[in-house]
């Protein structure tokens, strides 16, 4: 049975709960076509560095917070773009057990992030890169990019790392762009077409994930087993700042973090979520490809909930 062929690829819809899942059929991922003059970024080691990537499968890949803006698994879908504008962003995660380095097919993949301008669907008055939010610029982005990224600004908002604010909270709109969730395949990769995310104060360019598994697609969506890992994946500076020169990033008046200087980001390269990324260096607008190795321990349960509420590590149980 191919992939398109698996039972996860039949179109549902419908409202979702995190052990409950409503299939949406997702169109295919677009391939994005990078051409000559390509820049590989992100490869194994202290931030990244140079050589040859090398899947350390043993290593776990590192758990973080879930962050404020996580909703339930609202979308079986690998095209999350809808009608957000960007630099086109193909991402291809493997999922694989760090003990055993297997492919974990059938795994869950959550993914969810802010688009250009640092607004995050179902969150759009509380994002902090939008207008009125906290650490937001009080207004619609306009003008160029501040130059290089800054550190962490006095004034954003405390509060847990990487949260953004003062814990999980209900959705504020009906918005779900940019979040998706789909079935890893037999070798255990999936694929989600989106954008390049922007920034938004106090954090560096991301993209946040989950891994469930034990659990299975029926009728009415994917019911039963855990969350096994919630991490973050990240991007390096040298695409943020190229994209920092494309529209519409090129508008944001948002202060920028560093990767060095992210309070989330552990500075170990792959193993804490850098992205493997490759595009054309002198024209990253016409896309980006993205790849990354995640090693799971699918018996353990990690929420990335206690980083919400204050815990220095993530549950794990």
């Amino acid at each position: 049975m191919t992939d398109d062929e698996q039972p996860q690829e039949a179109a549902h819809t419908g409202e979702l709960t995190r052990r409950k899942v409503v299939a949406a059929g997702g169109a295919a991922l677009a391939a994005v076509t990078v051409g000559g003059g390509v820049a590989f970024a992100g490869q194994p080691g202290k931030g990244g560095g140079a050589g040859p990537a090398r899947e350390e499968c043993y290593r776990l890949t590192a758990e973080t917070t879930e962050g404020p803006y996580y909703i339930d698994a609202d979308k079986i879908r690998r095209n999350v773009t809808e009608d957000r504008e960007g630099i086109p962003l193909a991402l291809r995660v493997k999922v694989i057990d760090s003990d055993t380095c297997r492919p974990l097919k059938h795994a869950a993949v959550d993914i969810w992030h802010c688009d250009a301008l640092g607004i995050y669907s179902g969150y759009e008055d509380a994002s902090q890169g939008g207008p009125g939010g906290p650490g937001g610029p009080g207004g619609e982005p306009g003008g160029t990019p501040t130059g290089t990224p800054t550190g962490i600004p006095t004034d954003a908002p405390t509060g847990p790392p990487g949260g953004g604010g003062p814990g999980k909270t209900d959705p504020t709109d009906d918005n779900r762009y940019l979040r998706g969730t789909w079935l890893t395949d037999a070798h255990g990769h999936v694929d989600f077409r989106t954008v390049f995310p922007g920034w938004y104060r106090g954090r560096a360019v991301h993209i946040h994930t989950k891994v469930h598994v034990g659990g299975k697609l029926t009728e009415t969506g994917y019911e039963g087993g855990h969350t096994c890992h919630t991490g973050q994946f990240f991007f390096d500076e040298a695409a943020v700042l190229a994209s920092a020169e494309a529209e519409p990033y090129s508008t944001s008046t948002t202060e920028r973090t560093t990767l060095t200087e992210d309070t989330i980001y552990d500075q170990n390269g792959i193993s804490g979520g850098l992205l493997r990324l490759r595009y054309k260096k002198d024209d990253i607008a016409r896309g980006v490809v993205a790849t990354i190795t995640v090693g799971v321990d699918p018996d353990e349960t990690n929420e990335g909930q206690d980083w919400v509420t204050g815990s220095p590590s993530p549950s794990a149980s």
